[in-house]
């Protein structure tokens, strides 16, 4: 049985743009079977590190190992085809034998591509990253490198995605905004925060929960640095110039004091609460809005919908189904087939879209705001400068006197929201707002959004935002079907689960004769079977533990040669045993269930 070696050892990784340092001395390692999510703010580095790990980018220190004989499937942001190949010759760049274009077809199905021969340069933007990310799963590769995978899919295709990378052995490292998918597919998180990585040896609920212990660890230390500081800076204060050796040494010890003392961890205690935003009882009335492209394609059939005050609503469907139409006919941009929009005279639309705005790129970000305005009025004498807004919204001081040109993709949409904020509109809408949005930034905003005093419109597939922002969904459904649902997305999601078990319950009854019925229930689990199951449990448990803790060794760098090989013979043995213990537990568990 051949030795198991890590996929990818990255040791005292360094990488810099000029003067801008993007991380210093970072190490860490992967190994098979590992799903690894790498999460930091916007502009940090994370598209970078992927591109440096794959080649694709320089770096200035450090040392990238992969494993012999390795192959990598690279999920780029923006990949690149020839506008002519068609969907099957960008799937292979050649033709494929007949069981890879059967599994092609199967894969570019479940991500809404049908034509395999249309020419790639037909297809929009989205769906050419569809079909390089269907390019990057056929090949079947050791190792999955993946850029924001779920930008661009509908929910349908997120929860297919999910499950796709969930199963089996498949060693992954991915950059993604989406924290429902980061909390079931990844079993461990890195993050890239203040030059330094940080891993954390679970998925992306207990990475929140040791992170905020990273922070309020972090924070003691500081405040105990300070309080030494003080006391130290009186003594340098007091000697003389000429000091003696002891002297010296606790003077650079002091230096080293000082440097402890002078970090900071971004706390942002102000939360945005605006009492100047004024917004009628009369918002908006759909007065039986009819809306097709063709007989094949109906966005709307005679839709009626009275939108309250205050009411934050979500607007979900699969693509193609008309959601961007629908908002876009709300704000007087796509013009509708028959009927009205009755719209109260109090509404200040504030509308953020999936294409985003076109910066004067030489300007800086601090101008393109103030250009705008100078202040946010928030009520009661409070005003809110320009500065404060995009400190708000996790932009420095320095970034905020940084040329728009600089700005990283993630950085000029974050821009882009904070100049629809900036107008403080009292009704946002808001269609896929969360796109190339870094977590932090996303956390920021549901909390701007929780205090928001007026009314939003959401069209978003992120299930995790959703769930916090709204209250109430409009789930379009297609052919004109619009179904309005009082609750969010899990609750959504619950209701339809329920509701699908209910159907085969239905089914199952009519379809199970009796005398079969009876026979299904006679059998149960022997005494010796139960015995056994709650053995395996056991077993179980304890060979995950030693799979964890042996992986962990092989990954850490310090074992000596001979433990090395001895623990790279015992993981594939142990993965072995673990595989038949589960699968004789899942046969065992069925006949009990």
């Amino acid at each position: 049985m051949p030795t198991l070696q890590p996929y990818l050892d990255i040791q005292n990784l360094t990488k810099s743009f000029g003067a801008t340092l993007l991380f210093e001395n970072i190490s860490f390692c992967i190994a098979e079977r590992q799903k690894v999510g790498l999460v930091a703010k916007n502009g940090t580095g994370k598209s970078t590190l992927l591109s440096i790990i794959t080649g694709k980018e320089g770096y200035d220190n450090g040392k990238i190992t992969f494993r012999r004989d390795l192959t990598i499937g690279y999920l780029e942001q923006t990949p690149l085809f020839s506008p002519e190949e068609s969907v099957l010759d960008a799937c292979f760049n050649h033709k494929g034998n007949e069981e890879r274009i059967l599994k092609a077809k199967q894969i570019l199905t479940q991500l809404k591509i049908t034509n395999l021969n249309q020419p790639m340069g037909e297809l929009s933007g989205g769906q050419q990253r569809r079909v390089a990310l269907a390019n990057v799963l056929l090949t079947v590769p050791d190792f999955l490198i993946l850029d924001e995978p779920t930008n661009h899919l509908d929910l349908d295709m997120i929860v297919w995605l999910e499950g796709f990378l969930s199963r089996g052995n498949k060693t992954l490292l991915m950059v993604t905004h989406d924290r429902f998918f980061l909390d079931r597919v990844c079993n461990i998180i890195i993050e890239l925060d203040n030059k330094q990585l940080y891993t954390y040896r679970g998925n992306y609920s207990y990475y929140l929960e040791k992170r905020q212990e990273r922070i309020d660890n972090t924070r003691a230390e500081i405040l105990r640095a300070n309080n030494l500081y003080r006391r130290e800076l009186e003594w340098m204060r007091r000697m003389p110039q000429a000091r003696g050796h002891k002297a010296r040494y606790r003077e650079d010890a002091f230096f080293e004091l000082q440097k402890r003392a002078k970090q900071r961890i971004e706390d942002r205690q102000i939360r945005l609460k605006s009492r100047n935003l004024y917004i009628g009882s009369k918002i908006f009335e759909c007065q039986y809005i009819s809306k097709k492209f063709s007989d094949s394609n109906i966005i709307l059939k005679d839709f009626y919908y009275n939108f309250a005050r205050y009411e934050k609503m979500g607007i979900v469907g699969n693509n193609g189904t008309g959601k961007s139409t629908f908002i876009k006919m709300l704000l007087g941009i796509e013009k509708i087939d028959s009927g009205r929009f009755d719209i109260g005279s109090t509404v200040r639309f504030g509308y953020f879209s999936q294409e985003g705005i076109s910066f004067d790129e030489q300007k800086k970000v601090i101008d393109v705001i103030t250009d705008i305005a100078e202040y946010i009025d928030m009520g009661g004498g409070k005003h809110l400068s320009a500065t404060q807004f995009l400190q708000f919204f996790m932009f420095t001081r320095e970034q905020q006197f940084n040329y728009v040109y600089k700005l990283s993709g993630g950085e000029k949409r974050k821009l882009y929201l904070c100049s629809v904020l900036m107008k403080n509109p009292n009704f946002l809408v808001l269609d896929e707002p969360t796109n190339d949005l870094d977590i932090q930034t996303l956390q920021v905003f549901e909390e701007y959004l929780a205090d928001f005093p007026g009314c939003v419109i959401v069209v978003s597939h992120d299930r995790y935002f959703m769930d916090k922002v709204v209250d109430h969904l409009l789930v379009f459904k297609g052919n004109g079907v619009v179904n309005d649902f009082p609750g969010n997305y899990t609750q959504y999601r619950e209701w339809l689960s329920l509701e699908s078990k209910n159907d085969v319950k239905t089914d199952e009854k009519k379809e199970t004769k009796p005398r079969e019925r009876a026979h299904q229930e006679k059998r149960k689990l022997t005494f010796k079977e139960k015995t056994e199951l709650a053995q395996l449990e056991k077993d179980i448990a304890a060979l995950e533990t030693e799979q964890k803790l042996l992986e962990e060794q092989l990954c850490s760098g310090t074992l000596p040669v001979d433990q090395l090989t001895e623990k790279s013979r015992r993981l594939p043995v142990v993965k072995e045993k673990l595989d038949e213990k589960e699968l004789r537990w899942l046969e065992l568990s069925e006949i009990e269930g």
